[in-house]
């Protein structure tokens, strides 16, 4: 399958040298064999359900959540029995917004409060993540092949593996935003459909700022989507900034492309208001929304704080310039106040540590794991008196180890080619870390960065895709495309051919410690390449 690149005028181009009209976009947008596209990722989708539902209930802490499933599951399972809040005082503290705890619910009203009640809904969105990166990655490289490379390398990439499997928050995370680039790709390729028609029916030069460009649902779609992720955790804040920058460039590049005068004023005046829309106040809307269940109830955690006593101090919101807002969005704002004040104090100069925690320049290497759970008392099965069995999170180092090559590529080809593929896939990529440089004092986690896997693996497939380069077609007797296999082409699939191989072994070698196979202590620190790691 070829790799065919979205044809356009480098950014500033002038007209061509035949003709006094500016250069055009090819009208390519996307690839034609959808029945093959479908097929192939419907076999790495059921490739990846087996991997993450195989023994899907196991391990557990004597039939306990591991982890921060401890929190989590409970909650959870709260919502199935209380009318879907959390509304047991004995959390002492409801963290995270309800989104990702209503996942788990949906999972346990179906399986009961069982390890697979628990984690079921998050496999099930680790199989979809791996269908959106399939699908995603088709369409910017307009090859089905490298969105099957995509796919296979999520398959085994340890991080969202892991993730996929345990009942915590970051699988539904990762989905959401994934979906949400997904459908600004879309979106991105239905704008240029509908400025290509505007251009051939004359009605781009109408006005300076060129054509309006309609209802925009993929936009709204992601909107949606944004807001998902912003009630599963607050750090979806940081993808509704970077997407919603990444939109607006999205068309100011397609203003340009297709000759329009004043195409930063037209951007302005065009697009950025519809981008809040749907993009800012679209995902406030759904986080206020996911909610719905907290307002609605009669003992959800801080429903009534306003004009009762807190912490033997006075009443809350009693009175005051806010006394207008209605009592339930004011007792909403001083709940979250209260989850902010809890986060904001979770800090290294406080004396709060973790021996297992890590700061996100660490991250893009996986060079600090996370360790989920660990046993080495009363375990057999490993062929000897002594056995051990973990679940460590960490990414699969023949993908994580080549992060810093894929993004130095992607910022060469984002500066010198002006590539809209690998600048989309930095966006994606620095939401999920560059934000949390900001706050380097508080307590973090490796499980922060599973959000980056997927624009990990979409940066590395096109990587792979460049390496691969066009396939050389020639036509046969009857005008049917044959393709050429030159000596170029068979040493470039070769090369291919021989990573995918390496990072199929790789996730092989990590099995033991992604699923808590038992294994004897000199095998677990044999799986400890790097002194980080233990």
């Amino acid at each position: 399958m070829t790799q065919l690149t979205d044809a356009r005028p480098p950014i500033g181009a002038g007209p061509a040298l035949s003709s006094p009209a500016p250069l055009r976009p090819s009208p390519d947008f996307g690839p034609t064999d959808r029945m093959r596209g479908w097929l192939v990722t419907a076999f790495l989708t059921v490739i990846a359900g087996v991997t993450r539902f195989l023994e899907l209930g196991y391990p557990t802490d004597a039939g306990t959540p591991v982890f921060d499933e401890k929190h989590y599951a409970p909650q959870a399972w709260q919502m199935v029995t209380g009318g879907g809040v959390e509304d047991n005082p004995a959390f002492g503290l409801v963290v995270h917004p309800p989104v990702g705890k209503q996942m788990i619910a949906l999972g346990e009203a179906v399986f009961g409060y069982t390890s697979w009640g628990w984690r079921f809904t998050a496999a099930l969105s680790g199989c979809l993540l791996v269908l959106l990166v399939v699908r995603i990655t088709r369409r910017l490289t307009r090859s089905t092949l490298i969105g099957a490379i995509a796919g296979l390398l999520l398959i085994c990439d340890g991080a969202t593996f892991v993730a996929s499997r345990i009942g915590m928050l970051d699988i539904f995370q990762t989905l959401f935003v994934t979906a949400a680039f997904g459908c600004l790709i879309v979106d991105r390729d239905h704008m240029r459909e509908r400025l290509a028609r505007a251009d051939a029916q004359g009605r781009v030069g109408l006005t300076a700022f060129g054509p309006r460009l309609g209802v925009r649902w993929w936009r709204f779609g992601a909107g949606l989507l944004l807001g998902l992720s912003l009630g599963t955790k607050w750090s979806g804040l940081y993808f509704i900034a970077f997407f919603g920058l990444l939109s607006v460039g999205f068309d100011l590049a397609a203003r340009r492309a297709y000759g329009v005068r004043r195409p930063l004023l037209g951007t302005a005046v065009r697009d950025i208001g519809p981008a809040l829309y749907a993009l800012v106040l679209i995902p406030v809307l759904v986080y206020l929304g996911s909610y719905s269940m907290w307002f609605a109830s009669e003992t959800g955690y801080d429903r009534y704080s306003v004009g009762n006593p807190y912490a033997g101090k006075n009443p809350i919101g009693a009175g005051g310039t806010w006394s207008w807002v209605p009592d339930a969005l004011r007792s909403l704002w001083h709940n979250q106040g209260e989850s902010l004040s809890f986060h904001e104090g979770l800090t290294n100069s406080a004396g709060n540590h973790h021996p297992w925690e890590s700061k996100p320049w660490s991250w893009p290497m996986s060079l600090r794991p996370m360790l989920y759970y660990y046993a080495d008392n009363g375990v057999t099965g490993c062929g000897q008196s002594v056995c051990v069995k973990a679940v460590m999170l960490i990414g699969t180092p023949a993908i994580w180890w080549l992060a810093l090559p894929m993004l130095a590529w992607a910022l060469w080809r984002t500066a010198t080619r002006a590539d809209w593929r690998y600048a989309s896939v930095l966006v994606g990529y620095g939401a999920g870390l560059l934000p949390w440089f900001a706050t380097l004092d508080r307590q973090m986690y490796f499980f922060y960065a599973v959000p980056m896997a997927p624009f990990l693996v979409m940066g590395l497939a096109l990587v792979l895709g460049d390496i691969l380069g066009p396939a050389p077609y020639t036509r046969g007797p009857y005008g049917q495309r044959w393709l050429l296999v030159t000596e170029h082409r068979s040493l470039s699939l070769l090369l291919v051919c021989l990573y995918l191989g390496l990072v199929v072994a790789n996730f092989i070698w990590l099995w033991p410690i992604l699923t808590a196979l038992p294994i004897t202590p000199g095998n677990w620190h044999d799986h400890l390449w790097l002194p980080s790691w233990k």
